[in-house]
């Protein structure tokens, strides 16, 4: 290598991997699928061999790409969260910020939060990640997270909000059709709705109802939003936030006195943004929201 190869072979390399064709990291970079392959081969010859293995059903990564793969997604973070930071001035409260948070709080809690920070502050502008997996701060793949679990790492400022308090529930019309179960071990004989990922969720909904086993789900999601339809549709009895299964007067909760789980609430962001004008705005909007709300 007699030279630093440019940032967009990096770029581009990272796309590749993450849509699995040259032609889907194409779409997305915004570039012609024939600039794709250029910057896929002045990336190997940088680094000296080939980056994917090419064949009739596509591209494979090398053992090489997947090397440098997480070194790869650094870098585009780390461009992401610069060019947020540099989107306003640090003292303005504009610009963007990037926000994780699980399938079920994007949807459930945080749009009547968003909708009250954007009124006062209509220069912010809010990427929202929807997903259950737990990003990590410390790479700047998000500027705030909104987290089930306490935060362990150094280097963040975290604040508890309150917590979430999971139940059993089902539609009135599935209860009718099967009958309110009395215990736990009643609830053998009912369909039941699960994860289908071993999660550290669903092992301690597992450890709750004694017997049943993931392979004793009628229906198997690990989309919370999933499970919540099918919950609505009177597939069955599954588990969802109380606060949640309360707006609606047709789910009716099940076994309240053996079934509950809590799940304490933070609000997370890493130290270096604690200056950030934009970025302790809507952290302090996040923690009051939720702490306002009935979760």
């Amino acid at each position: 290598m007699n030279s630093e190869p440019s940032w967009d072979l990096y770029r581009t390399f990272a796309a590749v991997l993450r849509e699995g064709s040259m032609s889907g990291a194409a779409r997305v970079l915004g570039l012609t699928q024939p600039s794709v392959a250029r910057h896929v081969e002045a990336l190997e010859r940088a680094v000296g061999g080939a980056l994917f293995v090419r064949s009739q059903r596509g591209l494979s990564p090398t053992d090489r790409a997947l090397a440098l793969r997480p070194y790869a997604d650094d870098l585009v973070a780390t461009s992401a969260a610069l060019f947020r930071t540099a989107s306003a001035d640090p003292g303005e409260i504009a610009g963007t910020v990037r926000v994780t948070a699980s399938e079920v709080v994007a949807v459930e809690h945080l749009p009547p939060i968003l909708t009250a920070l954007r009124q006062r502050h209509p220069k912010l502008a809010i990427e929202l990640i929807s997903s259950d997996a737990v990003d990590d701060l410390l790479q700047r793949r998000a500027d705030i997270a909104i987290r089930m679990v306490e935060p362990t790492q150094q280097a963040l400022v975290a604040r508890k909000v309150g917590k979430v308090t999971l139940g059993l529930h089902a539609h009135r019309t599935y209860l009718e059709r099967r009958g309110m179960p009395s215990s736990i071990m009643d609830l053998q004989t009912h369909d039941i709705i699960g994860m289908d990922a071993d999660s550290a969720t669903s092992r301690a909904v597992l450890r709750a109802i004694p017997g049943l086993g993931r392979n004793s789900f009628a229906l198997r999601a690990d989309s919370t939003l999933a499970q919540s339809a099918a919950i609505r549709a009177g597939l069955g009895i599954g588990v969802c936030q109380v606060g949640i299964a309360g707006r609606d007067p047709a789910l009716c909760r099940v076994l309240a006195e053996k079934f509950a789980i809590d799940l304490p609430v933070w609000i997370v962001m890493h130290e270096d943004l604690r200056t950030s004008s934009r970025c302790r705005a809507v952290f302090d909007a996040l923690g009051n929201g939720f702490t306002e709300q009935e979760v």
